[in-house]
């Protein structure tokens, strides 16, 4: 592929900025005309127009985007020629396949007609429980189409945490497949699904030797007979799917997704990814987590390629893909890359085509970060550090500024943040606050008071809390260092301290427990630690804790020690003191981290 200009480098040069840092500095201080430059640049089809860009009257902590506008999103999605490549696929184990943007949006037009054949009409919720498939792709965009509301699920998540967010999304059905391909096995996902619900399911087989119950669809007899469909016409802030993220106690948050989100998406991809037609997108995740619609609004509206490799990416199939399918931006996790880094399972491979790599869920190892360089020719790694809250990042990096190893060299472009330390003071190293309002910030929880969790209690007006600990170097790039609250990322997924305690207190020994995530010697992605009051624990303890959290959450998080302790240090209004518990964990490494040098 030919060289071509940098996005940001155009976007500066329209802005007539002087420099990068001008250029944010511009984004930030004129809002409006940013957006209202996104908005045309990326060609977002909106039925009716604004009468205003952005509405301030409630204040930033309520803004309003797009007022008075109508559109889908979805009609961004389909503006490249039918007979461009809008997907390259493949199964464990199955061959590379392809879909045209006009047989993918014909797909989606049959999913629309399910859905209405179902009796769902805008408004309604349908939950998404499956892998990353050309399948799951279709069914999302035809879900936008027809005004539905998908409620986002992991695949890998328990029957009891489905159930929960069935309920939270207030689901009228559910789509998934019935087993997962992992590793060179079928594990069970539809049987999973069927023991959360009773809800009406879409299934796709396959797998011929799992049964379907009375009153669910298989997907050829679920999809409409017609490829026609229009989309209906929605308001801005009209949701468009609900994920969730956790807290620090309770449910999960239940995050919804507007119309005007997937713009968020689609911006920090042309502009931070640097993300052209043509480009071929590949990022292992599903439509669980955010990075699911994130790679389907940006790679669509900017009129790319979506990659999808639908199996366990640790291995070297996932890797020949990546080769095959002439990948052009990489999403990674730090996990990831320590894995193909240990094993050896890429040596030999052309990832040469590889122009850019992203990295987003977990602190980085910088020495694992300059290793995945490396696989492409020194080709740099953009961090990418945001939530499902956001629709993307709001610390960054842009290819026109140096990148280094496991740093960000600037804030998203349209935001601002400031980092304060425990007095609330500007500080180089503390907790980062995001200076809004842009496109993509949630203004709505399904399930908490939304200026509570993100506003109230802020060291002054206007700052919204995120709860990452950011450190500012001299040079003027960030470093992530974690999280300052009680909510952990563990395997690039977030999940509240007390989701893990309560799944580990069911083990019947244990009188109280505390949940840590620890950065490893050297940095990199999490570590959880687990402190535990027992009696007379008992030799597999760790191992029965192991089970309770795969069975109650998910067999994603992993254990990496369990310390007994007395007594959990605990404030007078009876929180654990978790800052105690990672000194006290840093102190115990000390020693053996001074033997290892």
């Amino acid at each position: 592929m030919r060289d071509r200009e940098p996005n940001v480098q155009w976007l500066q040069r329209s802005a007539g900025a002087a420099s990068y840092r001008e250029l944010h500095a511009w984004s930030v201080s004129q809002r409006e005309e940013f957006w209202r430059v996104v908005l045309e640049r990326l060609g977002i089809r909106l039925r009716q127009p604004f009468t205003q860009l952005l509405d301030l009257s409630q204040g930033v902590e309520a803004p309003r985007w797009l007022v008075d506008a109508r559109l889908n999103i979805a009609d961004s999605c389909f503006q490249a020629p039918a007979d461009r490549l809008a997907m390259v696929h493949q199964r464990e184990g199955g061959d590379l396949e392809a879909l045209t943007l006009g047989e993918l949006e014909s797909l989606a037009n049959r999913v629309a007609n399910g859905l209405a054949g179902m009796g769902l009409r805008p408004g309604d919720a349908v939950a998404v429980v499956t892998p990353m498939s050309a399948e799951a792709v279709a069914f999302y965009l035809g879900a936008v189409k027809a005004g539905c509301v998908i409620v986002s699920i992991p695949d890998s998540f328990s029957p009891k945490e489905i159930a929960t967010r069935l309920r939270l999304g207030g689901a009228k059905a559910v789509f998934t497949q019935d087993v997962n391909l992992r590793g060179g096995r079928a594990l069970p996902l539809y049987a999973s699904v069927a023991a959360a619900t009773e809800l009406p399911t879409i299934v796709v087989r396959l797998a011929t030797d799992v049964s379907v119950r009375a009153g669910d669809l298989e997907w050829g007899k679920f999809l409409g007979q017609s490829d026609q469909f229009e989309a209906r016409e929605r308001r801005p802030d009209d949701p468009i799917n609900i994920l969730f993220s956790s807290g620090t106690t309770g449910d999960p948050k239940a995050i919804p997704w507007t119309q005007t989100t997937p713009i968020k998406c689609a911006m920090d991809a042309h502009f931070h990814q640097d993300i052209h037609a043509g480009d071929v997108l590949v990022w292992p995740t599903n439509l669980g987590w955010m990075m699911g619609p994130w790679l389907i609004f940006a790679a669509l509206i900017n009129r790319a390629t979506i990659g999808l490799y639908n199996g366990a990416p640790g291995g070297r199939g996932f890797g020949q893909f990546v080769e095959r399918s002439h990948t052009t931006m990489l999403g990674v996790v730090p996990s990831l890359v320590k894995a193909w880094r240990a094993t050896g399972c890429l040596e030999g491979l052309d990832w040469s085509g590889i122009r850019v790599f992203s990295n987003t869920g977990e602190c980085s190892n910088a020495d694992d970060m300059a290793w995945l360089m490396a696989r492409a020719g020194g080709k740099p790694v953009v961090e990418y550090c945001g939530g499902t809250e956001i629709g993307g990042a709001y610390l960054t990096s842009v290819i026109t500024e140096p990148c280094g190893a496991a740093r960000f060299n600037t804030p998203a472009l349209g935001l601002d943040l400031v980092i304060l330390d425990e007095d609330g003071q500007p500080a180089d190293n503390g907790e980062v606050f995001i200076l809004g309002p842009s496109i993509g910030l949630s203004n709505a929880l399904l399930n908490h008071r939304h200026n509570d969790v993100y506003f109230a209690g802020t060291p002054r007006p206007g700052l919204r809390r995120h709860g990452d600990q950011i450190e500012r170097l001299p040079d003027g790039g960030y470093l992530a260092h974690g999280r300052v609250d009680d909510t952990m990322n563990l395997g690039g997924i977030k999940v509240g301290s007390a989701e893990i305690e309560r799944a580990v207190r069911s083990v019947g020994d244990l009188q109280d427990a505390a949940a840590i995530a620890v950065p490893p010697p050297g940095g990199g992605p999490s570590q959880l630690v687990i402190f535990v009051v027992a009696a007379a624990p008992g030799p597999d303890l760790a191992a029965r804790m192991q089970q309770a959290i795969r069975r109650e959450l998910s067999p994603l998080f992993r254990i990496h020690d369990v310390i007994r302790v007395d007594e959990l240090p605990r404030t007078a209004s009876n929180k654990v003191m978790r800052r105690v518990l990672r000194d006290r964990w840093q102190r115990t490494q000390a020693p053996a981290a001074s033997a290892a040098s």
